[in-house]
């Protein structure tokens, strides 16, 4: 009852003023509410206008991995993670993404840094657990995986561990940015209420 309220009324202020970034929010609902079409109707829509609104991206991106629109959902994530590596939500449903695409290794590689963004995720370790053993002990030749097609793991494919590293020892500041990225956001989404 209070998500239908609240999308509805969401969607009257993004109809009231349709430059407003309030459909990043409309959007999410949507996907949240299950309406995938629908928060990729919305998505596309508000980022005519806003095409450098992330977060709006990130919805698009999760929407249409639950549509099973495959490509264009990395696609969208891909364009976040470029401008923004720490975005964790962007970073997971990437992981979820080349995980569900079977691309192994760089599935792995993703979670390891969405790990270091989110430290202590039971959920997260466990999947990177899993995932390493299966990386190990099935290696598949000739797949678009590099990391795999040496059979070796994630950890051992060139330039990762040092990847890694590095964004394991930048934790305090990719917190700090997220945090910060978070409170843009919030000050946006208040300031497109005010204007309502």
């Amino acid at each position: 009852m209070a998500d239908s309220h609240r999308i509805e009324d969401l969607r009257r202020r993004v109809q009231k003023d349709p430059s407003s970034i309030a459909f990043a929010q409309l959007a999410e609902e949507c996907r949240r509410a299950g309406e995938f079409q629908q928060a990729v109707d919305v998505c596309r829509a508000g980022l005519e206008l806003h095409p450098g609104y992330l977060s709006a991206r990130v919805t698009l991106g999760r929407a249409l991995a639950e549509l099973d629109q495959m490509d264009a959902a990395q696609g969208e994530l891909e364009v976040v993670v470029k401008g923004a590596p720490d975005n964790l939500a962007a970073v997971r449903a990437l992981a979820d993404i080349l995980h569900r695409r079977g691309l192994l290794g760089e599935a792995l590689v993703r979670y390891r840094t969405a790990r270091s963004l989110s430290r202590n995720d039971p959920d997260l370790e466990r999947i990177i657990s899993e995932l390493a053993r299966e990386v190990e002990s099935s290696p598949k030749p000739g797949k678009a995986d590099p990391s795999t097609s040496s059979g070796s793991s994630a950890a051992a494919a060139p330039g990762v561990p040092g990847a890694v590293r590095a964004v394991e020892t930048t934790d305090v500041r990719v917190r700090t940015l997220a945090a910060l990225e978070q409170w843009l956001n919030a000050i946006h989404v208040a300031r497109a209420g005010r204007h309502a």
